[in-house]
């Protein structure tokens, strides 16, 4: 399998009720890609995916955060 190059982050939003530390918060990746931190599933929730490939995982966040990524997103001239 081959190795995947490191992905430098630029943070887009961080959930403004979460403090100074944690999460949940969103990455746009110099590749393109978004990368979003939060809280694991359980694992009854994890059951609930469908079609989970070796190595992904699953995260909750509030759409507060999606939505706020997306506004910075959209502000920086992307897409």
């Amino acid at each position: 399998m081959k190795a995947r190059a490191v992905v430098k982050l630029t943070r887009l939003y961080k959930d403004q009720s979460s403090g100074g530390n944690g999460c949940p918060t969103v990455y746009l990746g110099d590749n393109g890609e978004l990368v979003v931190q939060g809280q694991l599933v359980d694992g009854d929730t994890f059951a609930e995916l469908e079609n989970v490939l070796p190595g992904e995982g699953a995260v909750r966040i509030d759409p507060v955060v999606v939505l706020g990524a997306i506004e910075q997103y959209r502000a920086a001239g992307q897409r």
